[in-house]
């Protein structure tokens, strides 16, 4: 089965086609080829070293029959136990060299994920959401490595080990040995019955369990505004459904295991029944056609063939299922990356809004033909209430999104065309949504620049109001994340805005970027980041009108347009929405530009 969803569609992240996937397997095989080569050889030679105690108890059989004496039936005793012997040696062997093998890949595995996880535009990351690529780094990364780990070399031994047995059979009678197989049928026809099904059913299951982890990351994480707009109810009703499609495809693959497992169980019997009767029925017709050893010896080797068969057919469904999830996991590299270096220079830092429209996913238009010119140097604010298309100017602004239709300038370069280096160095979009990573607080601020010296992020935590740098028991080295310190919001913001002073980039957006703090340490550090970032083009989208008052110009946007735009006293003194803005933010006192 199929899946390939079109992230740019749906917005979800797509899924490889089998084709890529094989090709993608066969790739790592290869990047580790010697250990793998290894791997089959010495299952080889311990398939070949198990083969020999049937044998040999068969030669027991018709050497008592044959009235052998115990000297005799002691030597062929003692070569079966030292066969098994060899056989678990080279079994544990070959079980170590395929764990270092598993191991090795999987590591592969997770390093090409996290690269390609980090190449994603953050237009195609927002989309598909937070809960599919943590779904897919972590269960489905475990998945695979489960498999690469365990399952895969279980099943390669023992699938070496079938093969041997039955040409073992083969070589004892052919006759006997075209009964064990026709006996076998069951089984290929139950396994091609299920593997038919299997790879769509998990592929199904996986992307429920993402979609349920999606919602539960935007419930944990917007608990605030869930409380304060009421929505509990709805995101209740939301988080059920998505229970409910995960318990439907969980369902499902355990239909398809309770169909496999009791056929197949039921199947082992037949072949050993019908080598028995068939040798039984050949030494009382024909006489010499065939020996009772050589019956036993089938009928052994058959009823052995279950060990090897029951490992591959019990982790067939962890195979099916990693199938799945390395198909998510290799999905990652065919969805859109970012743009390659080969971008041309922007001449300047002018920042242009020609005609620009823009919607999101195939909906409706957020921005109706906005035209914006954004003077270098110039510190421009940009207001209206909320759901008037302020963010998404901002994020258009910064490259995260390409218009649907017009265009938006840097230099004269769309500014989604340009590589992500050239990008951070041009323009840097800052949210109220930050990160802290785990590590020191030098570890931190040297996401931004890494050849930072102590100095130069002192100033930067200066620069943005952090003093509480200087209350940390170990200053910059001190430790941040689980278990250790851990800042609150205000300092988590301010942390990010440090790393902005450090990137020092020619313009910088400010979308609620000081939301988390109060108002004196916010407007404190508005301040500082404009003495700091002097000469740089700051756009600040806020609802804080004080913001609007210390800029150069205002643009105030409604219903995806703007509809005004020009210093905050001409846009008061027009008597315009502004104004009424103004003056209702000031409770409508008199002229309050005028005021302090």
């Amino acid at each position: 089965m199929t899946a390939t969803p079109d992230s740019a569609g749906d917005g979800r992240l797509p899924v490889a086609e089998p084709g890529r996937t094989r090709r993608a397997a066969w790739r790592l095989v290869r990047l580790d080829g010697r250990a793998f080569a290894a791997m089959l050889a010495l299952n080889a030679l311990a398939a070949s070293a198990g083969l020999a105690a049937p044998w040999l108890l068969g030669r027991i059989v018709d050497e008592v029959k044959s009235g052998a004496t115990v000297a005799a039936v002691d030597r062929l005793a003692l070569a079966i136990l030292v066969c098994g012997v060899v056989q678990l040696l080279l079994s544990r062997y070959a079980s170590f060299v395929g764990h270092r093998f598993g191991e090795r890949t999987l590591a592969r595995v997770r390093e090409e994920y996290t690269e390609r996880t980090l190449a994603l535009p953050a237009s195609v990351v927002e989309r598909a959401g937070t809960g599919d690529l943590t779904t897919r780094g972590t269960t489905d990364v475990a998945s695979v490595g489960a498999t690469l780990r365990d399952a895969g070399p279980d099943v390669a031994i023992a699938a070496v080990q079938a093969v041997f047995i039955l040409a073992a059979v083969f070589a004892l009678d052919p006759l006997l040995g075209a009964c064990g197989v026709l006996g076998l049928t069951g089984i290929w026809f139950a396994s091609r019955w299920y593997l038919r099904r299997a790879v769509g059913a998990y592929l199904a299951e996986g992307a429920a369990n993402s979609a349920l982890a999606e919602e539960l990351a935007a419930t944990t994480s917007g608990a605030r505004t869930v409380e304060a707009l009421r929505l509990e109810h709805r995101r209740i009703t939301a988080a059920r459904r998505a229970i409910d499609e995960c318990r439907r495809t969980r369902t499902r693959t355990l239909f398809l295991r309770s169909v496999l497992f009791p056929v197949v169980d039921v199947s082992y019997a037949i072949p050993v029944a019908a080598v028995l009767l068939l040798g039984g029925a050949l030494m009382t017709r024909q006489p010499g056609a065939v020996t009772l050893g050589t019956v036993v010896a089938a009928a052994l080797y058959l009823r052995r063939l279950e060990q090897p068969l029951n490992t591959v057919l019990q982790q067939l469904e962890r195979l099916q299922s990693s199938i799945a999830s390395f198909s998510r996991v290799e999905g990652l590299a065919t969805a859109p990356l970012s743009t390659p270096a080969a971008s041309p220079e922007p001449a300047g830092d002018r920042l242009e809004v020609r005609g620009v429209r823009f919607a999101y996913d195939g909906g409706p238009d957020v921005l109706h033909g906005v035209d914006l010119c954004v003077r270098p140097g110039e510190r421009l604010a940009i207001v209206g209430p909320s759901g008037a298309g302020k963010t998404t100017l901002g994020r258009l602004l910064a490259g995260v999104d390409a218009p649907r239709t017009g265009s938006v300038t840097v230099g004269g370069v769309p500014v989604a065309g340009l590589d992500p280096d050239r990008l951070r160095e041009r323009v840097v979009l800052v949210t109220q949504e930050h990160h802290v990573f785990l590590g020191t607080v030098r570890d931190n601020l040297r996401i931004a620049a890494p050849s930072a010296t102590d100095a130069d992020l002192r100033a930067a935590l200066t620069a943005v109001g952090a003093d509480w740098i200087d209350d940390l028991p170990d200053g910059l080295d001190t430790d941040l994340g689980h278990g250790a310190h851990r800042p609150d919001g205000a300092q988590a913001q301010q942390l990010a805005l440090a790393r902005v002073v450090l990137a020092d980039p020619h313009t910088l957006i400010l979308d609620e970027a000081t939301a988390l703090l109060d108002p004196g340490t916010a407007r404190h550090t508005e301040r500082a980041l404009a003495a700091v970032l002097g000469g740089r083009t700051v756009i600040a989208i806020a609802h804080r009108l004080q913001t609007a008052h210390d800029a150069d110009r205002v643009a105030v946007m409604r219903d995806g347009r703007i509809m005004e735009l020009g210093t905050h006293e001409d846009l008061v003194a027009a008597g315009g929405g502004y104004a009424d803005l103004w003056h209702s933010w000031h409770g409508d006192r008199p002229r309050p530009d005028r005021q302090g």
